[in-house]
């Protein structure tokens, strides 16, 4: 229990900063993804104070606007003296973040991997990584938004569906619950197991705010029937249409429907439908989010909408519903 307790904070004092992390702040970045990171590396500082320091910064001066339409000043602009005082650069992406990288932010981006430090991307972050260069002979985690667009310009990089990858010195994540276990799968690199168990426990309810309950699926269903779910699974914030699904899944939508009809007895619209819904059902229990928030986290265009939707699944409002956390 040392690593999880915070009696045993004093057994860790003195201990040098091991780790130096950078957070590059692109417009409308995800800031439930940054978040995630940034909390995963100060709740090691506050199991074992002083092993990480953190800053944000920002391509140019002034504030950056994240996804949520919260405005944040970085601590300072990045330039290639801010590089070489870091160990680990993340670039925050979002969903509406613009696939646009100029030369100086390239030039920036190769710096940083020529003074070895390891370089990260949450969100469509993976895509400015690709773009310069830098994904080459790496495995890959991007949002799925985001995919076409990456493998077209990283013709070498091996782009995946899953939630986060790290491979060697390149991290990506393509959700908020992918930039917490990336974020841990880095102190896991420098620290022992006893720190990152000590982070998931306390983090472990916070994380599920953004975790989705994998869909129990039978070992019977098909390759991309899995794939299809598992991308659902993925944005329920952001639900994709079912033109995106097929093309991610490299199947007709005539070919899903099927097999969503013959392997899960229903429609891919109401399945996505019961997943959101459900979600929300889980963080009106178990968080303090506001019906309007939790409306926005599962991806439903108005309150009154949610609300319709969930009167018409549970047979009751939103709120109505058993609020577990006070």
């Amino acid at each position: 229990m040392k690593g999880k307790n915070l009696r045993y904070l004093n057994e860790h004092e003195g201990q040098p900063i091991c780790a130096r992390a950078g957070f590059l702040l692109l417009e409308h970045f995800s800031l439930p993804a940054f978040t995630q990171a940034l909390d995963t590396i100060i709740t090691a500082n506050l199991l074992r104070p002083g092993l990480f320091t953190t800053k944000t910064f920002g391509l140019s001066e002034g504030e950056v606007i994240s996804d949520l339409g919260l405005v944040i000043r970085p601590d300072a602009c990045l330039g290639h003296a801010e590089i070489q005082d870091l160990d680990l650069l993340v670039i925050c992406g979002g969903y509406r973040t613009a696939l646009q990288a100029d030369e100086v932010f390239v030039s920036l981006l190769h710096g940083a991997a020529e003074a070895g430090v390891k370089l990260a991307g949450i969100w469509n972050g993976a895509w400015f990584l690709g773009r310069a260069g830098l994904l080459d002979g790496y495995r890959c985690a991007i949002h799925p938004e985001h995919r076409p667009a990456l493998a077209e310009i990283a013709k070498l990089t091996q782009v995946t569906s899953e939630a986060y990858v790290v491979d060697r010195d390149r991290l990506t994540a393509s959700s908020p619950n992918g930039a917490f276990y990336m974020a841990l799968e880095w102190i896991k690199g420098l620290h022992d197991k006893a720190l990152t168990d000590g982070i998931e426990d306390i983090l472990a309810f916070e994380a599920s705010r953004y975790r989705r309950i994998k869909p129990s699926l039978n070992v019977s269903v098909s390759g991309p029937l899995r794939e299809v779910v598992n991308l659902m699974d993925a944005n329920l914030e952001e639900p994709l249409e079912m033109e995106a699904l097929c093309l991610y899944a490299g199947r007709s939508r005539r070919q899903i429907e099927r097999l969503f009809k013959e392997q899960l007895g229903t429609t891919p619209q109401r399945y996505y439908m019961d997943l959101r819904i459900t979600e929300a059902r889980r963080l009106l229990q178990h968080t303090t989010l506001t019906i309007v928030e939790v409306s926005v986290a599962c991806g439903f265009v108005s309150p009154s909408h949610f609300s319709k939707c969930y009167s018409a699944y549970f047979g009751y409002r939103p709120s109505k519903e058993t609020r577990l956390v006070k």
